[in-house]
């Protein structure tokens, strides 16, 4: 009533369920705990809009609105229009991203009346938008399907995550930061290990060396010799006696 719209279907039931949402997890690096994931959507009270003129800000004070270019491109083709920090829109934050940007509910069509078709967009910090979502629901699905790393928003963008987050994503979400690998090689991903071949006994055939005639003859001759020395020692012994 104070913001003169109506909030969409699938966020109202979610704020009947629970005032908001916030969930962290943690990582142990050398038996430290180190925050790593976090979740959050924003309490209807934290629910605050954007680009709105302060109360208390100077008359010639900088705002948002001042940021709007008219030469700006709008929707063309795939690429919906873009929110705007003016009166045309309303804009609310739902996650601050702890800090890299803003997830925002974004009313993009205020005059006359506020249209009740929301979109979800994200504000990265340099004041660029970004699609992300036309409900809430798919969302929060992607919210969760990327575990809250850190900076997970920017793999919607076209310069994407940073190196440092991209190593978090390898480690635990490999095949989303590695998804125009995925459409190329479909089996990129995918174990080509055959146990077939892998566990397959094979019968080995002993191997029969053939001796060379030299070396039957050496033998022969060995053999002989044995046979003399031992017939010839009970002949010693007898002459002795």
């Amino acid at each position: 009533q104070k913001n003169s719209c109506i909030l969409p279907e699938d966020l109202k039931n979610f704020y009947l369920m629970t005032d908001g949402f916030q969930m962290t997890w943690s990582v142990k690096t050398d038996n430290t705990p180190m925050p790593l994931g976090s979740m959050v959507i924003n309490s209807v009270s934290k629910l605050c809009r954007l680009g709105g003129s302060p109360m208390y800000a100077l008359p010639n004070a900088p705002t948002l609105a001042d940021l709007e270019d008219d030469t700006d491109e709008e929707g063309n083709g795939d690429k919906p229009e873009k929110p705007h920090f003016d009166s045309r829109s309303l804009i609310f934050e739902l996650d601050p991203c702890n800090g890299n940007g803003k997830v925002c509910l974004v009313y993009k069509h205020a005059k006359p009346v506020v249209s009740p078709d929301t979109e979800i967009w994200f504000l990265d910090r340099a004041l660029y938008w970004h699609f992300l979502t036309k409900t809430f629901t798919a969302y929060y699905r992607l919210l969760i399907t990327h575990l809250g790393l850190p900076q997970w928003q920017y793999a919607f963008t076209s310069y994407g995550v940073s190196p440092q987050a991209k190593q978090w994503f390898n480690m635990y979400k490999p095949i989303t930061i590695n998804t125009a690998l995925l459409s190329e090689e479909a089996d990129s991903f995918v174990n080509k290990l055959d146990p077939n071949k892998v566990f397959k006994s094979k019968n080995k055939t002993p191997v029969i060396k053939k001796k060379t005639p030299s070396q039957a003859a050496g033998s022969q001759k060995s053999h002989t010799s044995m046979t003399f020395s031992k017939t010839s020692s009970p002949g010693g012994n007898s002459s002795k006696k």
